[in-house]
């Protein structure tokens, strides 16, 4: 975790911006981050939601694995899917149940998903749609810990998830979902006030040596070092009720079977007054702030040897805030947060989402609340993808952040096997489509630009080609194009397709050893160089 010390203390620059001429190094400069691991662009998806999102052997959605290909194409890997979330601390299981999930949703608790949920036997189908994929199955340690109903339903799904994550499907397990707000909870308490991190941990070892034991009966070839362990804590954040750091010191590790850290990060709240597109989400001061938390947590438990990733993470909690969470800038915003994350040392990103969420990469059927379709941030997670690259092969990728002026922009540099590859530039200054990005009034203002300027380094080749992420406007929520493909369902079930209106292959030539680029205002584009000897 060198590398987060070395970030946050903004000790090791990139770039330095002088006479608005930012300097790229050919190699990779101290403080960059260590060689990012696969599928480090992964999912979150709501217990409640899975279903939905996957399908199941007589229906599976294949529009969702499409998308996932889509992203595996570009890095290696497809993404992980961890299935979790609040839902998972309501669901309890229903042996005679003919259909997956039966959820109530109670408007008073959260209109967003279910709170009172019953899951069958054929819930676990839905691990069986989408091949190449890794799962992280969330159990219920919210009612499981403190009512028989729940610890039942522990005993009992173990082995039929265990059944339907055999043959490689299975990364590791989850126990509770942010157990830091259990006495807490907005949907309700279901810990009484006395709840502390040393209860908690009592709690969770007891549910998961139960765990292991109905593996060992069910599952046996899953209890191995190499097959069995957990991402924990799963905390909501760095500093709730309780503490990530005296959890460790209370003995959460005992067992010496948690294999990730994992921690939830959201960087501010749907209905929070002040929330904005630019203040809060196209604003990379406000991104590194709230990273930097995560980064400085993972430092502070780097002793522990075990990789630190954002096991759910997204733009504002509570399901996101329409016009702001679905809207284009958002999907600018997922390259900045997702590349910076990157940069300190975060090891992967698990981006949540749920059916009508409006913070979700895509819908994943019809409803009468949201339209089936490919949403804008994953467009973003496209970019962070493609930045990325293939880390499978023998390749390393080593992410940089290069500090810019403006806190509406942002920069990052990739490094393959020790080369500079690529640029990525986030312009985050907002532009509506629309008046005032709420109304259907069309902008008259002319689009602006913003010049940027680099040094070539050493060997970088005489030609640099570009890539864009372009959509009319930061309010946009459709007609959104990467380096002028469209992955939207009406297309071709999300798979990738060229549109004909969209100018690529643009090139930008390196003259007396710079390059020079434009990228309008609430786009984002990438500079893909090759090196002369190539």
């Amino acid at each position: 975790m060198v590398t987060v010390l070395r970030t946050l203390a903004l000790a090791g620059i990139v770039a330095l911006s002088q006479c608005n001429m930012i300097q790229l190094s050919s190699a990779p400069p101290s403080s960059a981050s260590e060689p990012i691991p696969e599928a480090f662009v992964s999912y979150s998806i709501e217990f409640s939601s899975f279903p939905e999102f996957a399908g199941n052997k007589s229906k599976p959605n294949v529009f969702s694995n499409n998308l996932l290909n889509n992203l595996g194409s570009f890095t290696g890997t497809k993404p992980y899917i961890r299935v979790g979330g609040n839902t998972q601390d309501y669901a309890l299981y229903n042996s005679s149940l003919q259909y997956a999930l039966n959820g109530t949703v109670n408007v008073k608790r959260s209109p967003d998903y279910p709170t009172t949920i019953y899951i069958g036997p054929s819930y676990f189908e839905s691990y069986s749609t989408w091949p190449d994929t890794k799962f992280i199955h969330g159990f219920n340690m919210g009612l499981g810990g403190n009512n028989s109903a729940g610890w039942e339903t522990l005993l009992e799904t173990v082995p039929l998830a265990c059944k339907a994550l055999g043959g490689g499907k299975l990364l590791w397990w989850e126990y509770g979902n942010e157990p830091d707000l259990f006495s807490t909870s907005a949907q309700g308490p279901v810990r009484p006030p006395s709840w502390d991190e040393a209860t908690y941990v009592a709690q969770w070892l007891n549910g998961t040596h139960a765990i292991k034991a109905q593996l060992e009966k069910a599952c046996p070839e899953l209890t191995s070092n190499a097959t069995y362990g957990y991402l924990a804590p799963s905390f909501a954040g760095t500093n709730n009720h309780l503490k990530p750091v005296k959890t460790w010191q209370s003995g959460l590790d005992v067992d010496q079977d948690i294999k990730i850290i994992s921690s939830h990060n959201y960087i501010g709240g749907a209905t929070q007054p002040g929330v904005t597109l630019q203040g809060t989400l196209m604003n990379h001061t406000k991104t590194v702030s709230s990273v930097n938390t995560q980064a400085q947590l993972a430092q502070n438990l780097s002793y522990t040897g075990i990789p630190f990733i954002l096991g759910e993470t997204n733009s504002l909690y509570n399901q996101g805030a329409p016009g702001l969470s679905n809207a284009f800038g958002a999907a600018l915003w997922g390259i900045d947060f997702n590349l910076y994350c990157a940069s300190v040392g975060i090891r992967r990103v698990h981006m949540h989402m749920g059916t009508n969420y409006r913070y979700q990469s895509w819908q994943p059927v019809q409803t009468n609340i949201t339209t089936k379709g490919t949403k804008p941030p994953y467009y973003g997670h496209v970019v962070v993808a493609a930045m990325i690259g293939d880390v499978t092969k023998g390749k390393e990728t080593i992410i940089a952040n290069i500090p810019l002026e403006n806190e509406r922009e942002a920069a990052y540099a990739a490094y393959v096997n020790a080369k500079l590859a690529r640029v990525t530039i986030i312009n985050m200054q907002q532009y509506n489509y629309t008046i005032n990005g709420t109304s259907s009034v069309l902008n008259p203002v002319k689009r602006p630009s913003k010049e940027y300027s680099f040094t070539a380094p050493e060997g970088c080749g005489e030609t640099v080609t570009i890539q864009r992420l372009y959509a009319n406007g930061s309010d946009a929520i459709s007609g959104i194009t990467w380096d002028g493909t469209s992955y939207n369902w009406e297309l071709d079930n999300g798979k990738p397709v060229k549109l004909h209106n969209v100018t690529v292959g643009e090139t930008a030539k390196v003259e007396r050893g710079q390059i020079k680029v434009d990228v309008q205002d609430s786009t984002a584009v990438i500079l893909n160089f090759a090196s002369s000897s190539d």
